[in-house]
């Protein structure tokens, strides 16, 4: 085990065939502390950037997990499966070779913006305190109810016709909450062939991409991790406060007089720079979210 440092962010460049919880367990051991969580949960499909928080940083989890996030995918037209991805059985078939770019770029249009998006019910989503995915694999027709998600991008990157199937490379930039593979899944629904995700990559999370992402190996080398303030800078809008208003935040007193300018957390400093809480604005006065001093 390594010695023990002591809080910060390590960004994971996630391998295929991995749960998040198996990147949580590694970290366990490339930290040498028990409290390791991640923002984010990625599909063992998936590969790329994943959020482990460690030390202090754990707290920070909740909210990072909120952020922004962007991917690059290959949607696969003319199959249908049970989770909407690579690894579930195919459910049907159909020939997709007929389907024109147009008619594709015309049906990504409105799976693009502020939509309703039916969650995969191959999913870790609670029905009646029961994830979706056991009750479909006990053979349960789950349905689930449509949740409000922004897609800020869906982009047509390149297309690749085989037979009677077409695979679609795509980028997408999108809010917590939205299933990738439900847009391949709403795609093909809406072109009449059916679609799932046979890859999944994702490329940012907030602030954070693949450019400072290291690989589980690269990790076992060197421990690689951006430190706790750097991260409260690079995750939130931040404020810098006089010594009197700082040792305020310390105790985790309301202020009043100061205008944080965000509707969001914001990331309060020390006047040397020390990460010491998030606070939000409410009215004419900012409360503290959580202090980590």
């Amino acid at each position: 085990m390594s010695d023990p440092v002591a809080s910060g962010l390590v960004v994971v460049d996630k391998p295929s065939g991995w749960t998040s919880h198996d990147v949580v367990a590694r970290g366990r051991r490339l930290t040498g502390t028990r409290k390791v969580g991640h923002a984010g949960t990625l599909d063992p499909m998936a590969t790329g950037v994943l959020l482990l928080g460690f030390g202090r940083a754990t707290r920070l989890m909740g909210h990072l997990q909120l952020a922004d996030k962007e991917y690059l995918a290959t949607i696969r037209l003319g199959e249908s499966t049970v989770t909407d991805d690579a690894e579930g059985d195919v459910l049907e078939t159909a020939d997709a070779g007929a389907v024109t770019h147009e008619a594709v770029v015309a049906a990504m249009l409105p799976l693009t913006g502020h939509i309703q998006q039916v969650p995969s019910k191959v999913s870790a989503i609670k029905v009646d305190g029961q994830r979706s995915y056991a009750r479909v694999r006990s053979g349960e027709d789950v349905q689930l109810a449509p949740r409000p998600v922004t897609v800020s991008t869906f982009e047509l990157l390149a297309e690749r016709r085989e037979g009677d199937r077409l695979d679609l490379d795509v980028r997408v930039v999108c809010t917590s909450g939205t299933y990738v593979r439900a847009l391949a899944r709403d795609l093909g629904s809406t072109l009449g062939v059916g679609g799932h995700l046979t890859m999944l990559r994702r490329t940012r999370v907030g602030g954070f991409g693949l450019d400072v992402a290291r690989t589980l190996e690269q990790l076992e080398e060197e421990l690689s991790y951006v430190s706790l303030d750097d991260t409260a800078r690079a995750a939130f809008p931040s404020v810098d406060l006089d010594a009197a208003t700082a040792q305020d935040v310390r105790y985790g007193r309301r202020l009043t007089g100061i205008d944080l300018g965000s509707r969001g957390p914001v990331a309060v400093f020390d006047p040397d720079g020390e990460f010491l809480a998030l606070y939000e604005q409410g009215g004419a006065v900012a409360r503290p979210v959580a202090v980590f001093v």
